[in-house]
């Protein structure tokens, strides 16, 4: 079964998130996808299947090394390219949607000499809770220094726009990059969100770049992944807390940039795009990026 590898929400090879995208998956089961995923070991692959839904064009599973997404933005970004350079997606098109586990996902499409070069992908409104487990766990098990949260004055809420994070806010870059995480303590946080699984995104507003809104990292042990190096999922909670927090400015909230992967050698820059209503709700969240193919391979189902 072939599989093509692509690296997200990046333009340069061996930066950003690693993605596997096995874009003919018919005859394989959930085991499987879930199996293959594990042997991967990229923070997540894609299988795409026949589109099961009117009105949608291929569905897609997403995989992690420990469990199924409903959504997540890397994967659908990088499959977008994927698909784009396989001539999939016709050059030229502005739109495309997905059939993925919380529904059908439109996707934004622009292009530069035939080939695609950026990509918007829509989230559902942000949906914002407490978390279940008391702050000051969270921030112990992540292992931030609590001054370094509570100096910021913000809340540490848990928000989804498809999937659930809990966002701690950090005063400093330099703090974020010194985060530790527990993953036992990590495993035992509890979600806000049915049937949630707990990871949480740390971020600092400090600014060194204009061009920069955030500066992040993403830790996930309880859905298989101990740190992520660009997390699209995340990225639309984090455009929404951001709005919601008035910590930009109308403007800047047309696109926003999340840098994170830093502390992992691996950069990545996350675009997000909030539009609000007359009232100031929220009622349209999008990420973007760009995406680089770095090749492709085979794995033998014949020898299982």
């Amino acid at each position: 079964m072939r599989y093509l590898h692509y690296d997200v929400f990046t333009d340069r090879m061996f930066e950003g998130n690693q993605l596997a995208v096995f874009p003919d998956a018919r005859g394989l089961t959930t085991g499987q996808m879930q199996t293959i995923a594990r042997e991967m070991n990229f923070s997540e692959s894609t299988f795409l299947l026949p589109a099961e839904t009117p009105g949608t064009d291929v569905r897609m599973r997403i995989f992690t090394p420990g469990a199924e997404l409903p959504m997540a933005g890397h994967p659908t970004i990088g499959t977008t390219f994927a698909l784009a350079h396989e001539g999939v997606i016709a050059s030229g098109r502005d739109r495309w949607v997905f059939e993925l586990g919380v529904g059908p996902t439109p996707v934004e499409l622009a292009w530069a000499n035939g080939a695609l070069s950026f990509a918007w992908m829509d989230q559902r409104p942000p949906i914002f809770r407490e978390p279940a487990s008391p702050a000051a766990e969270v921030v112990r098990a992540v292992g931030i220094d609590p001054g370094a949260v509570a100096s910021t004055g913000l809340p540490v809420q848990e928000i989804s726009c498809g999937s659930p994070f809990i966002l701690v806010p950090v005063a400093t870059r330099a703090a974020v990059d010194a985060a530790e995480p527990d993953p036992g303590a990590m495993r035992r946080l509890t979600s806000a969100f049915p049937g949630g699984r707990v990871a949480v995104f740390i971020f600092s507003t400090e600014l060194r770049d204009p061009s920069v809104a955030a500066y992040s990292r993403m830790f996930g042990p309880a859905i298989g992944i101990h740190e992520d190096p660009a997390t699209g999922g995340a990225s639309g909670p984090l455009g929404s807390y951001l709005v919601q927090h008035r910590l930009v400015t109308p403007e800047q909230q047309r696109d926003m940039v999340s840098l994170q992967g830093v502390a992992m050698g691996r950069p990545s820059r996350i675009h997000m795009r909030i539009t609000q209503d007359a009232d100031g709700k929220i009622v349209r969240v999008q990420v973007g990026g760009k995406a680089v193919r770095v090749g492709e391979g085979v794995i033998d189902l014949g020898h299982r």
